[in-house]
Order: C-alpha cells, then structure tokens, then sequence
C-alpha cells in the first residue's frame, strides 16, 4: 500500500496525465508545487480529467477478470496462459496480476485530493463546473469501493489523499467489507446531488449514471448482504432513471464504433485512438497470422495480440440455440479459414476499428447502458412480488432480440421468471463484465459456474486474495483465507 501511494502523489501525477475527454482539450502541467497545482478552478478541472484516465486504465483490462471471467463460460482461446486459465477455474492465488488494487487506490487517491482542495478555490460563477469537478469524484470514489468490497471483501479505507510524510497513510488499517460498502453509499448519496443539474455526458459520470449505480449498489445490498431495507431504496433509484434513455432498435448498433454516445448508454469509459486504445477486447480477436489475408475483416475480426481466452462451447451452444436471437451473432462470430485449415471464432463486442491494415482498439467500454436498468426494474419487480410485471420489463428487451412481442409469457412462478431473468441477462450482456457479479447477486454462481459446483460452504471462495506486492507493501494488511 505504501508504494501505492507513493506512486501518487497529490494531482501532480494527474496533472501529468493525458486528459481522458478529447473535447476539453485540458493544458496538461510540467512540474508544479503543491500550491501552484491548485490556484484555479481550471486546475480542479484539469486534476478531474487526469482523474477520469486513471479511472479508464484501471478497468480497461481487469473489469473483465473481476466481472466475468471467473463465471464459467469463458475458456482458453487459440492460445492459453495461467494467468487466464487459474481465474476461469477459480483457483486464483496471491501471485495472479489482477490480485493487485494499485490502480483503484491510484484513482482513489486521486479523487481524495480533489474532495479535499476543489472547495478551497474559487468557483464563483462557475458553480456548474464545481459540482461536476466535485460530482466526479465521489461518482469514481464509490465505483472503486464497490468493486473493492465486492472483489476482495476487505481493503484500506482512505477518505484522505497522501500529501505528506503521513504513516496512517502510508500503512492504513484495512476496513470491513461493511465499511466500505457504507461509504459507497455516502459517496453515491452526494454524487447524486451534486451532479443532479450537471448536463448529462454518457463518457463522464451524470445522474443517471450515479441512478444506475445506486441501483446496482441496492439490489447487492439487498440480495447479498441481506439488508431488507435496500430494496426500497435500489426500487426509487431504478424509478429515477427509467425512462431517460432507450432501447437501440438494433442490438448491434450499441457495439457500432460509429454509433458511440448513442441514446442508449448511460456511462462509458472513452477509447480513443492515440489517447487510450485497447482493454480486454484486443485479447479476444484472431491473430493475423492465424488468418489469411484476404479474410482480415472480410469477415474476420483481426488483431496484434493473441486470443487468450474465448466462451466455452456449452456458452457458445446456450447463445446460439434460438435462431432468431440477434444478439448471438453480434457477440461472437465464427468462419473456417480455407487457407490456414482453421476454424476461427472471435468476439465481435467492442472489437474497434480496422484501418490501414491495423486493428484500433477505440470502442468505448459500456459500464451501463438502458437495458441494465429495464433488467433490474424486472428484478426488482420480481422481488416486490410482482412477477407478471417483470415479465413485462423482460419482454422490452426480449423484443428487440427475437423480434416478437410478448415472448416470455406471464402467469409463471417466481422461480421460472428468475430463470427467465438469469438467461436473458446472459444473452444480453456476455463479454461485457457483469455475469460474474449477477450470478453471485441472483444466488445461483454454485449452481451456474461448474469448477464452484459443491463448493458453498468454502471459506470466501468468491473472493480475491490480496496481492503479495500490497501485503509486504503494509504489514497492517492480511492474506484473506481462501479455500479453493
């Protein structure tokens, strides 16, 4: 943890980053004092932007490790590797790369220096500006913790940002996954009214994000920490948010690289070329040795890398056994390779741009978008009784999918339209980082992912451990005790 910190000092590093938004063409800053990095509202700004890259490096790869990847349906692609193949059999240990919190507490950090000096400036007249500046950070400060809790169930708290010689900072206690998930709530509270005004921008943090967010936050509350009074509170947060986006009428258009910031995001991390490219999509497409030529983008997905990992064929065979799903194909494609004798399968999710013979990796990572909150509507309905209801909100996204109204019937009983709810979740959101936490949040990850079948009663077995780097970093910390 101490070399976590150190490695960010004050917004001084952040002033050094490249700004995370092409449109605000920020002035980045050489080497300034503590004092002269904070003269100005326009440096808050700056710090913010700074913020918002670090926030985008930090999930660009790990948010499929941590949000999916452990779930069962992703195996070894044309190539394998251990540090892919222990985390799809969840048998994760400390020395696995993404055990490593650094950049989260990078970011956190980050976002603690501006809660802490943006309200020493002045902002007169440019009141919009500060609450967007101040918004921002406890939106990305209550992201961190979330995953953090949800991750590895226990981690250094830090309200404040490391600008001394400070052993508290340097060697902070770790919290509880109770007190964490406390100030997830806190933060997303005062996001909320902070960024209630703001103009919303789907590539920053807004309201209907900060809406979404609290939804996601509540129904985990509810489903997996067990506090009854969530629901009522993920129930108001999912009203506050239905009905300010909407449903593409094509479900391949959400994914088109030309159609970014359309109607139905609701927060994304920006890819943008020469800026910030790549992420855990330049990991699932074909390597161009492995394709003839003539075939690079005609149909096949292509790129530098080498594919690491793809969906299991029982995956593969679950996403293709309706024929008139549209989202099969949108997710995952298939051709044989005449030339090289291969059958070539990839993912066409988030696969960016193919220009001059090279592979631009500048699709934007949906975080949430509008069929995220129909589909918690419908859990949320299906847990306040009203089952026939969620079958309606499932029936919205069932639609643009197969082409037919009314697909799922009503009139069935809890347990099947929480089946119901489960597959389509799958369908819908494959390869983009969720599965992992739904199957956990809808109490069936010991019935759905095969190498955790028996499993139940091991000792946080869900959980990640903690990284050896951050362990002899701060000897405050512990190993959690995992039994595989």
């Amino acid at each position: 943890m101490k070399t976590i910190i150190k490695t960010t000092v004050l917004c001084l590093i952040v002033a050094l980053s490249t700004a995370c938004h092409k449109d605000l063409n920020i002035v980045q800053k050489g080497a300034l004092t503590t004092n002269e990095a904070w003269a100005s509202a326009e440096d808050a700004e700056t710090c913010m932007n700074g913020m918002m890259s670090q926030f985008r490096a930090a999930y660009a790869t790990a948010y499929m490790f941590w949000g999916e990847y452990r779930s069962g349906i992703w195996g070894e692609g044309m190539s394998s590797r251990p540090v892919s193949q222990n985390v799809f059999q969840n048998k994760i240990d400390q020395g696995n790369e993404y055990t490593d919190w650094q950049s989260l507490y990078t970011t956190i950090n980050t976002a603690n220096v501006i809660l802490k000096h943006a309200p020493e400036l002045d902002f007169t007249g440019k009141e919009a500006k500060y609450n967007k500046v101040m918004g921002t950070a406890h939106y990305v400060r209550a992201f961190c913790y979330y995953w953090i809790a949800r991750v590895w169930g226990v981690g250094p708290l830090q309200l404040r940002g490391l600008e001394s010689y400070d052993l508290d900072l340097l060697y902070p206690m770790p919290a509880t996954k109770a007190q964490l998930l406390a100030q997830v709530e806190s933060d997303l509270l005062a996001a909320g009214d902070l960024l209630k005004d703001v103009p919303v921008a789907v590539n920053m943090p807004n309201i209907h994000a900060v809406n979404t967010l609290k939804t996601d936050y509540y129904l985990w509350m509810n489903k997996v920490e067990k506090d009854a009074s969530a629901l009522a509170k993920a129930r108001a947060a999912c009203n506050a948010v239905l009905g300010k986006a909407s449903l593409l009428s094509s479900y391949a258009d959400i994914f088109d690289v030309k159609k970014k910031n359309n109607a139905e995001e609701i927060f994304v991390w920006s890819m943008i070329k020469e800026e910030k490219e790549g992420g855990f999509a330049s990991e699932w497409l074909i390597p161009l040795q492995y394709c003839t030529t003539s075939y690079h983008e005609n149909p096949v997905k292509v790129g530098s890398h080498q594919q690491w990992m793809f969906l299991t064929p029982d995956h593969q065979a679950f996403l293709t056994a309706d024929k008139s799903d549209t989202r099969a194909k949108v997710t995952f494609d298939s051709f044989y390779d005449s030339g090289t004798k291969l059958d070539l399968k990839w993912i066409n999710k988030f696969a960016g741009t193919w220009s001059n013979g090279a592979r631009v990796f500048d699709s934007d990572i949906i975080v949430y978008r509008y069929a995220d909150v129909l589909l918690f509507d419908a859990e949320i309905l299906l847990a306040e009784g009203f089952a026939d209801k969620a079958i309606d909100q499932i029936n919205v996204v069932a639609k643009r999918a197969y082409g037919k109204d009314n697909f799922y019937a009503k009139g069935q009983s809890d347990a099947a339209v929480k089946e119901i709810l489960i597959n389509e979740r799958l369908k819908e959101f494959t390869a983009e980082g969720k599965i992992w936490w739904d199957f956990i949040r809808l109490g069936v990850v010991f019935d759905r992912v095969p190498s955790l079948k028996g499993k139940e009663n091991n000792k946080n077995i869900l959980l990640w451990p903690i990284s050896k780097a951050s362990l002899d970093d701060n000897q405050n910390l512990t190993q959690t005790e995992i039994e595989l």
